[in-house]
């Protein structure tokens, strides 16, 4: 059945729309979409954001290898490198500590009325994007491929009998963080 989605083109575009909008509703429910919130979050006085984002890794990564259990999906993983892994959330990273907002709270924030989020992050996202195109062949070639290191990912290294092996630690080790974040106060 999601081989069949996945392979309609009619239907991508429709889904991309629906699954944006949920998720930028679901950003800006959490409050992840204001300026102070992000802004705290990079000062480390409240940890609102980083909450969301162990909250989602915790359900992706359950969720995908369950589906992936049952046979619903096939993993298709992407090499990597270090050339790719290093350079790029420098970038973003940078872009983040600038503006306030990464790509997703940019959109959400110009959801809700934040011009600085319409001029500053939707614009600066649309400019890097193609600026990275226009690039790519060069950054392919001096850059992106250097330090390659496969599709390998922790589970590949690890070579555990079973991926819940890794899932159940990781998990818990996420859990007992947020944990510890609540009981904290921040």
């Amino acid at each position: 059945m999601l081989d069949r989605i996945r392979g309609s083109r009619r239907s991508q575009p429709v889904l991309g729309l629906v699954f944006g909008f949920c998720f930028g509703f679901l950003l800006q429910k959490g409050g992840v979409c204001r300026y102070e919130i992000i802004m705290r979050q990079l000062l480390l006085e409240d940890f609102t954001v980083l909450k969301i984002i162990f909250t989602a890794v915790i359900t992706g990564m359950v969720g995908v290898y369950a589906m992936r259990g049952a046979g619903w999906v096939t993993l298709h993983k992407k090499p990597g490198s270090l050339g790719a892994s290093v350079p790029g959330p420098l970038v973003f990273g940078v872009g983040f500590g600038l503006l306030g907002y990464c790509p997703g709270t940019a959109v959400g924030a110009v959801g809700h009325g934040a011009l600085d989020a319409l001029v500053g992050g939707v614009v600066g996202i649309m400019t890097g994007a193609g600026l990275y195109a226009a690039a790519f062949p060069w950054l392919r070639e001096r850059i992106l491929d250097v330090g390659d290191f496969g599709d390998r990912t922790l589970i590949d290294v690890l070579r555990p009998r079973s991926s819940w092996m890794v899932i159940a630690p990781t998990v818990t080790i996420i859990i007992a963080g947020l944990w510890v974040l609540e009981r904290s106060g921040l």
